[in-house]
């Protein structure tokens, strides 16, 4: 199996960060790597399923859904190249609460748990670094969670969006940045709908606090923003 022309992704996760190519070279065939290509709209993971191997995507989308015991479905998460799932279900060992499909086509490599717990002749140095990674990927999965957990319990969706933009800001390093997210998908995310999300994002431009267009966002008032904010912890 031909991984290298991959390196540059692998090295965007979270969970192979930093490695040059020797190192990948030495880690990689010692965790019985597994790749497979999906076509949209396979699943990738069913909920009620155990997961024993962690999901590095390499190219493409994928969502994860939640389906609600009235039938509707929430998404949880959209991840591109570099992002990473299962390594909480992996770890854990038990079934998954989401699924799991691919939003375009896209090509996964599979770890097997067990290969990453015990990676047989990989330089041990090389296991603390994989392990060490892993550990703080799902410590960060479950600060994202409670961040997200924050967002949803303001009940003022101009609140949510704020604090949402500021965080994404941040993250972006920029008050000029872009997302792969839909509208729908977004108006999601924040607990609300599209034609809500759409009218408040409005009055926001017209307030001079944001300008959008489409997938791209740019702050116009942080300090405007950051008041908003503020209402959160009132």
């Amino acid at each position: 199996m031909e991984l290298r022309p991959y390196y540059a992704v692998l090295r965007d996760t979270s969970l192979l960060r930093g490695l040059t190519d020797p190192e990948l070279d030495a880690l990689l065939p010692t965790l019985s790597p597994r790749l497979r290509s999906y076509r949209k709209g396979e699943f990738l993971l069913l909920a009620g399923y155990a997961a024993s191997e962690i999901g590095l995507i390499l190219t493409g989308r994928i969502t994860a859904a939640k389906t609600l015991p009235d039938g509707s479905t929430v998404t949880v998460t959209h991840m591109g190249p570099g992002g990473l799932f299962g390594d909480v279900l992996a770890g854990a060992g038990t079934k998954s609460p989401v699924n799991v499909a691919a939003a375009e086509d896209c090509t996964v490599l599979y770890l097997p748990r067990e290969r990453l717990l015990s990676p047989g002749d990989a330089p041990p140095a090389l296991q603390w670094r994989v392990l060490r990674n892993l550990v703080e990927t799902i410590s960060q999965k479950y600060f994202s969670l409670d961040r997200r957990l924050e967002l949803l319990m303001c009940r003022s969706l101009r609140v949510r969006i704020s604090l949402w933009l500021l965080d994404e800001a941040a993250r972006q390093g920029s008050d000029t940045f872009t997302i792969p997210l839909t509208r729908a998908a977004l108006a999601e995310y924040l607990g609300c709908d599209r034609s809500a999300l759409s009218r408040e994002l409005g009055r926001m431009q017209r307030d001079g606090l944001v300008e959008t267009w489409h997938g791209s966002f740019k702050i116009l008032d942080k300090t405007g923003l950051q008041g908003s904010a503020r209402e959160a912890t009132l």
